[in-house]
């Protein structure tokens, strides 16, 4: 029988499940943001952002970044200011063209990243753990049909609803 079924709700709709799944993003939002207030270096979500983004593009320029976070140059720019100035980033002349700046982690950027990450995975594993073994292999069984379902999606055009 399923959960639903059992609290008398009926089967859950695809706005329902919507609507369960917006609320536990904002949990977990609120969950990672406390995480990363426990690190030895604190960022803000922008600057954390930031730094994810220059994790994912080695090399990035600030036009790159801009578009990444749809804001403009010199938003961006300052908020590379900052991140220079604490010793997350580097910014250097690209090798092709010296009027271009590429943007770089530093050694100690990527070790704030990984700290960050694992203060992330240790408040949502204690989460988790509260969790009974059952409702986690569910949870678990959910999450990656979520994922399977999101890459069909992107992989295909959305369908006119008419």
């Amino acid at each position: 029988m399923a959960a639903e079924e059992e609290t008398g709700q009926g089967p859950a709709t695809a706005d329902t499940v919507a609507g369960r799944i917006a609320d536990a993003v904002d949990g977990l939002a609120d969950l990672w943001a406390r995480a990363a207030a426990e690190a030895s270096v604190r960022l803000s979500p922008h600057q954390l952002r930031a730094l994810r983004a220059l994790e994912a593009l080695p090399d990035a320029n600030l036009t790159t970044l801009a578009v990444r976070f749809d804001a403009g140059l010199p938003t961006v720019s300052r908020l590379c200011d900052r991140l220079e100035a604490a010793g997350l980033l580097l910014r250097e002349a690209a090798p092709h063209n010296r009027r271009e700046v590429r943007l770089r982690l530093t050694a100690h950027g990527r070790d704030v990243l990984a700290e960050v990450a694992a203060l992330r995975r240790r408040a949502l594993a204690e989460v988790l753990y509260a969790m009974a073994p059952e409702e986690r292999a569910a949870a678990d069984r959910g999450l990656r049909a979520f994922e399977a379902a999101h890459a069909t999606t992107r992989a295909s055009p959305p369908e006119d609803g008419g």
